[in-house]
């Protein structure tokens, strides 16, 4: 199941899967190949290019770009099969 809380004018190109809790805004371009994940909030305008990963507790406010294959992390110590309670916040803006 895809979101369904995508704005008006928002592109979502082929073999991008945005997850149902993801919020993305109006007039983005959201490339191929991009992953969404459930706690994730786009603003307006926002391009996110080609191979990008948007972990639970992204929040890009309007008018961000993010280069292709950038990949953002939500777990500053990963351990396989460890998550953490509350993941940490990143917010990207101008």
């Amino acid at each position: 199941m895809e979101s369904l809380s995508i704005g008006a004018g928002t592109r979502v190109w082929a073999f991008a899967h945005v997850l149902p809790g993801a919020v993305i805004g109006q007039d983005c371009n959201i490339c191929d190949g991009v992953f969404v994940e459930n706690d994730v909030v786009v603003g307006d305008r926002v391009t996110v290019k080609c191979g990008v990963q948007l972990w639970d507790g992204i929040r890009l406010e309007n008018d961000v770009f993010v280069g292709p294959n950038a990949t953002f992390t939500n777990d500053r110590f990963p351990r396989s099969r460890q998550y953490p309670n509350d993941f940490p916040r990143t917010l990207g803006n101008l």
